[in-house]
């Protein structure tokens, strides 16, 4: 599994032109799943990105976790997260989970997610989506459960 998470003041994403979700403050996680990925590699991933010290406390240090600042999360399916495009121009997405397992997977992530105690928006699974977000710090992480990077 991969994400990108990026700490936000708001996004949201749209839908043939109609607003699918939206958040203030917290993060926008843009989730990749893999062929490899379990119902337990999910959990695991929504725990990290949950209690990931990315927010600032009152010396202005990265200590506090989404958790911990109370915010929200905006998560939309990714796929193209999983495109190598090592070899050629164009990316192969082999190594991408087939919709069905990725869905299942997607929705694993949330419902964890929401366990604790996180409000969580979502895009539409294989829709063509627009995303808009302000991203702040910039601060963007790049995580992956195969710890690859």
């Amino acid at each position: 599994m991969r994400a990108v998470v990026q700490r936000v003041s708001r996004a949201r994403v749209t839908v043939e032109g109609s607003v699918a979700g939206e958040i203030a403050g917290g993060l926008m996680i843009l989730l990749g799943i893999g062929r490899n990925d379990t119902s337990a590699v999910a959990v695991s991933m929504a725990e990290k990105i949950a209690n990931l010290r990315i927010f600032e406390d009152s010396q202005g240090k990265m200590n506090r976790s989404l958790l911990d600042a109370g915010g929200s999360a905006l998560l939309v399916s990714q796929f193209t997260l999983y495109g190598d495009a090592r070899g050629q121009r164009r990316p192969s997405f082999i190594a991408a989970a087939p919709p069905e397992q990725a869905n299942k997977l997607y929705q694993e992530f949330s419902a964890a997610l929401r366990r604790l105690g996180v409000t969580v928006a979502t895009g539409v699974f294989q829709a063509m989506m627009s995303v808009e977000l302000v991203n702040e710090g910039p601060v963007t992480i790049l995580l992956d459960s195969d710890k690859t990077f």
